[in-house]
């Protein structure tokens, strides 16, 4: 099944066309790579896909439904997750407490439902986060955790609202070698199982060969290459323009 399909998408900034009339599909369960040099056109691409950026043409469909254009908040109650570069949680509020205020965004808006609500969805919380091996810590402040397990308490956010479709920001950013290895291995196998189509840019070329099933590459705003990691790696235009000719199999 599709859950993702990009249809000629194109967007200009001031006459430089950041991107051009790029084209590429998702599968449930797949997990796809968006990769390419600095001014690619990737973050421009990617704020088109949740609505944060409105294209000048060019469609996204969400299984089949057109979304775009579409509001962020419009987009996420579609089924549609994003984790981001820079991680952003209340650090004064606990694990749990984080995770179920993204639980409790789908009710519409809190009032004075907070406390019995909160109460309700605290189970559901706890479930996501042994989803993603952060249970023992749902008591903890945010405030306090280490940069890696902040990522995995992001990704429980992102899976809140039971997503179809991930967005994932550069989600390495930041990590120790070991921990972004963990994390990018921990949504490959969560993908698999829940059927999510994972879409993620990452400039680590060590997380992208090793976990992506597809890699797309962008350059000046133009798709040059898409296929299996192994074909990427291959293709004489990726290693000239990004991954440079003396790259290796896991080189950057």
């Amino acid at each position: 099944m599709t859950v993702l399909a990009v249809e000629h998408l194109a967007k200009s900034w001031g006459g430089v066309q950041a991107v051009a009339g790029v084209s590429f599909s998702l599968a449930a369960g797949e997990v796809l790579a968006l990769i390419g040099p600095n001014g690619a056109g990737k973050s421009t691409c990617f704020n088109m896909l949740n609505g944060q950026v409105r294209p000048d043409s060019g469609r996204v469909l969400l299984a089949g439904r057109d979304i775009t254009g579409m509001a962020p908040r419009h987009v996420f109650r579609l089924g549609v997750g994003r984790t981001f570069q820079i991680t952003a949680t209340f650090g004064a509020m606990s694990v749990r407490e984080n995770v179920q205020v993204a639980l409790l965004s789908q009710a519409r808006g809190l009032g004075g439902l907070w406390r019995p609500m909160a109460g309700q969805k605290a189970a559901e919380a706890e479930a996501l986060l042994d989803r993603v091996g952060m249970l023992e810590q749902a008591a903890r402040p945010c405030g306090v955790l280490a940069y890696g397990d902040l990522k995995r308490v992001e990704l429980a956010v992102a899976l809140a609202n039971t997503p179809r479709l991930l967005l994932m920001d550069e989600p390495t950013a930041g990590m120790a070698p070991a921990e972004r290895i963990a994390l990018m291995a921990l949504t490959a196998r969560l993908a698999k199982e829940g059927g999510i189509g994972v879409l993620f840019t990452e400039h680590d070329m060590d997380v992208v060969f090793a976990h992506a099933d597809r890699i797309i590459v962008l350059d000046r705003g133009q798709l040059i290459a898409e296929g299996a990691p192994q074909e990427v790696r291959a293709d004489p235009r990726v290693r000239e323009v990004y991954l440079g000719t003396g790259a290796t199999a896991g080189g950057h």
